[in-house]
């Protein structure tokens, strides 16, 4: 299960995504749909950790997998991108 609370995603000055939250069960589906440049692509590139070492970027809020902060300390990052 992944569960997304009150996600905002910056590059330097500029806030893409802004305050999602949604929860995704385990066998669920999802569809992303949006306008050019709504953020669809660093929402998913957010859970995968993909913008790590673009500088100036700041994640904020919480995303958790199976009840694991996908941004806390211990994570490792290959492991979770698998």
């Amino acid at each position: 299960m992944i569960d997304v609370k009150h996600l905002s995603k910056s590059f330097g000055e500029v806030e893409v995504l802004k305050d999602i939250n949604e929860t995704i069960d385990k066998g669920e589906k999802v569809v992303i749909v949006g306008p050019s440049g709504s953020g669809k692509s660093t929402f998913l590139r957010t859970l995968n950790r993909m913008n790590d070492l673009i500088e100036g970027t700041r994640v904020e809020g919480t995303i958790l997998l199976d009840g694991e902060d996908i941004y806390g300390p211990k994570v490792e990052v290959t492991a979770l991108r698998k």
